[in-house]
């Protein structure tokens, strides 16, 4: 459902050092737009293919586009459609498999959503920065408040602690350099075709699969070494359409949040237990206070809703695994 961001993206496939074996679009739109579009230019090695409901939603989708890869691909990169590459992305993320040839999976890097520095010789960084490697970036409001409080993560980046709650893929820093990571974002991901062949995307995760990235890459980290290449790097313009409403991705964010913390710590200690609540319900205080200091205070009240209900939900039907 999103036609001009698609376009923007295959432009900037078209501009590659490394061009595609194959390119294939799985679209789960509702309507034609997203096909009339790819009419108006054609990309070499472009497929195209429009899916019924049986097959939509991201992690059917994606599970569908793997099958139509071709025998004799090695990686297949996955990006989703509002995502503008820089020139040598292929080239830079191929590049990584052969420097480390046990990777099973390699991320991109998002350049365009945080901004970092190089950490200055001398002075302490305040309680209010992050630093990691040699780079210091803004904290935002909510690790600041976990930090006073105990409930900041004890893992490096791309890492889940035992209690979950980590920081992403976005508080590496813009080193140029390749990080081992548990975890990296599905929209800018790349793996092995063996390892897609024989670990398909869980479809728990229906419509907007918040958190299937994480699940996927926490399981098959249990399997062997995933990195994040920084250097691979492009843009990320974030999209509204085709998203869920604010309620349901607030629900999602706890349900899902659960899962995933399951699926990489099955049998937590009562001690991780009692952290993982106290971050949620910080969290859902947080984005409850957004309703009197932010700017959209009624997206901000709907979400803080939708966290509330999915956190309750949890004590009477947990999610399967």
């Amino acid at each position: 459902m999103r036609p001009q961001p698609l376009q923007k993206l295959l432009l900037s496939v078209e501009e590659q050092s490394l061009y595609p074996d194959q390119i294939i679009i799985v679209d789960g739109s509702t309507n034609d737009a997203t096909e009339t579009i790819l009419e108006e230019k054609s990309f070499s090695n472009l497929e195209y293919h429009k899916v019924s409901d049986s097959d939509r939603g991201l992690t059917r989708q994606r599970n569908y586009g793997i099958q139509k890869v071709k025998e004799d691909i090695d990686i297949v990169c996955f990006l989703d459609d509002d995502i503008v590459l820089t020139p040598h992305y292929f080239e830079t993320l191929i590049a990584t498999y052969k420097t480390y040839p046990e990777a099973l999976g390699v991320g991109g890097y998002i350049i365009n959503e945080t901004s970092w520095k190089l950490l200055n010789e001398g002075g302490e960084p305040s309680q209010r920065q992050f630093v990691f490697d040699g780079w210091i970036r803004k904290d935002g409001s909510r690790f600041v408040l976990r930090k006073k409080l105990g409930l900041d993560t004890n893992r490096p980046p791309a890492h889940l602690p035992d209690f979950a709650h980590g920081r992403s893929v976005s508080f590496l820093p813009p080193s140029g350099k390749v990080y081992e990571v548990e975890q990296f974002m599905g929209g800018v991901a790349s793996y092995r075709k063996q390892v897609l062949d024989t670990q398909k995307f869980s479809e728990y995760f229906e419509g907007y699969g918040l958190y299937e990235d994480a699940d996927y890459t926490l399981r098959l980290s249990k399997k062997g070494k995933l990195y994040v290449n920084t250097a691979a790097q492009l843009y990320h313009y974030h999209d509204g359409s085709g998203r869920p409403n604010k309620y349901a991705y607030g629900k999602m964010v706890v349900r899902n949040g659960w899962y995933v913390w399951r699926v990489k710590h099955p049998d937590p200690s009562f001690k991780a237990r009692l952290k993982w609540n106290a971050t949620s319900f910080l969290l859902t205080l947080i984005r409850l206070s957004n309703t009197i200091t932010g700017n959209k205070k009624k997206e901000a009240f709907t979400e803080a809703l939708g966290r509330t209900a999915g956190w309750f939900s949890l004590l009477v039907n947990k999610p399967g695994r």
